[in-house]
């Protein structure tokens, strides 16, 4: 059934028998990417009552995404033309694209042009994460609050003197995608301005464009926000923690886990905070827009800090989180299906979106040696997990029929229970119960981190 709606006009019987036929139409949604955030997004596909196909783009055999799918398929979802020829094969009317990569390649784009809807923005506007030089110019020339005093580098020229314009307190970003690991804070990573250089310098040896920025003091939170284009649905409040190891140290990692609060804000966050990352949210939609005549359609995670001077943006990721995804996605109410077709119809000011009040706790168990020097192939055993609802697969594999490592995080659990504390004690004991050579922080969503956290703003607010 191939009819375009600009062939008839709104009075006429072909018209409204196109109208009904679409509303009766069966979903055909393709998510893209294999990890623990597209397990969470295929299980709240699946939640929806409506009549649905799920297909997954995969770069490893997920259990949790195969159990869920029509059908799973591994292969290089990165390319634009593989995936097109994918969802034209299965007939695909909507895709969701998790992972940046594909983004920063243009996938949205060449979907677009194939007559497929999708919750994931073009190339162009995606450089809110592919490019942090670019959201740093976006911010100044749109005058968006929250941006930092920053420089960008391709040579060594200048790096000095603006890293001794800035002092202690300093950030060196790699201008692209990195994994997350391509971010060096001082103080953290950078212990003087020699190791500094010495960092700027192998970012110029391989021909790599970097911002120098100041370093904002406070605390880190996750706002993302449903976006069309033009209307905004701002999800939980959620704080991640990117360092490996017990105590926020040790190198970064894509995210150890996360946890959020039954208010959806933090213990450390006050309303105004809440509010300003918001506002920085909708004017960072809007300018974009303006930039490229086209809206945002997709996901919009600001990475923010709250300091004593209000809320700054560290950094946009053009898609969910992970693991915020898994914290978001178990707490939503609403119809997932009608969201992503809000998105990519540019309707999302029709439908409601509300979360449970209720906190969770996720939790990543990962390869001994990650994120440096991960083991692989190792078997892992899951069996006595005693909520498989709330277990998330990852960077997981088969040998045989055994479950194994395939290298990064492995897989997430998630608690969830009226407070922070006791989903910690579920997100725990279940990640606690998983066997094989693995390790956790296990120190995410404590009492006495968060107390932590909530000294620390006090104390910097003074």
């Amino acid at each position: 059934f191939n009819y375009k709606k600009n062939h008839y006009n709104s009075n006429s019987t072909s018209w409204i028998s196109w109208v009904n036929l679409q509303k009766e139409m069966k979903n055909k949604i393709l998510v893209i990417g294999s990890g623990a955030r597209e397990h969470a997004i295929v299980r709240a596909l699946d939640r929806s009552p409506q009549d649905k196909e799920i297909y997954c783009l995969a770069s490893n055999m997920n259990p949790g995404i195969a159990e869920l799918c029509d059908e799973i398929l591994i292969g290089n979802f990165n390319d634009p033309d593989f995936v097109v020829n994918y969802a034209q094969e299965t007939g695909t009317t909507l895709a969701i694209i998790g992972p940046e990569n594909p983004l920063a390649n243009g996938v949205a784009d060449s979907l677009w042009n194939a007559v497929v809807k999708v919750v994931g923005p073009k190339k162009d506007l995606a450089q809110l994460e592919t490019s942090k030089a670019f959201t740093r110019d976006l911010l100044k020339e749109y005058k968006i609050p929250g941006g930092p005093q920053y420089e960008t580098f391709n040579s060594m020229d200048g790096v000095a003197e603006f890293l001794n314009e800035l002092g202690e307190n300093y950030v060196v970003k790699f201008d692209g995608l990195a994994g997350g690991k391509g971010v060096k804070v001082s103080g953290d990573h950078l212990h003087s301005h020699d190791e500094a250089l010495t960092y700027c310098q192998e970012l110029v040896n391989s021909d790599g464009e970097f911002v120098i920025e100041e370093k904002f003091i406070g605390e880190e939170f996750s706002l993302m926000s449903f976006c069309d284009g033009d209307t905004l649905k701002h999800m939980p409040a959620v704080q991640d923690h990117k360092r490996a190891y017990e105590g926020d140290t040790g190198p970064n990692t894509g995210g150890m886990g996360t946890y959020s609060d039954a208010n959806h804000s933090l213990p450390f966050l006050s309303d105004t905070d809440i509010s300003q990352a918001h506002e920085i949210n909708i004017q960072t939609a809007k300018a974009v827009k303006d930039k490229f005549g086209v809206g945002y359609k997709g996901v919009l995670y600001g990475g923010f800090m709250a300091t004593a001077n209000g809320v700054k943006l560290i950094e946009y990721n053009a898609r969910f989180g992970d693991p915020e995804a898994m914290n978001l996605l178990s707490l939503l109410e609403s119809d997932f299906i009608d969201i992503c077709n809000g998105i990519a119809d540019g309707t999302l000011d029709k439908v409601h979106v509300q979360f449970e009040n209720k906190a969770t706790v996720c939790k990543y168990a990962v390869p001994e040696g990650y994120p440096d020097n991960p083991v692989k192939g190792e078997p892992i055993d899951v069996s006595k997990i005693e909520n498989p609802g709330g277990l998330y697969y990852a960077s997981v594999d088969f040998k045989g029929t055994r479950l194994v490592e395939a290298g990064s995080r492995t897989v997430a659990v998630v608690g969830m229970a009226e407070t922070i504390s006791e989903a910690e004690k579920i997100a725990e004991k279940e990640v606690s119960s998983i066997a094989g050579p693995l390790f956790h922080r296990t120190d995410i969503g404590t009492d006495a981190v968060i107390q932590k956290r909530v000294d620390h703003m006090r104390q910097i607010k003074c």
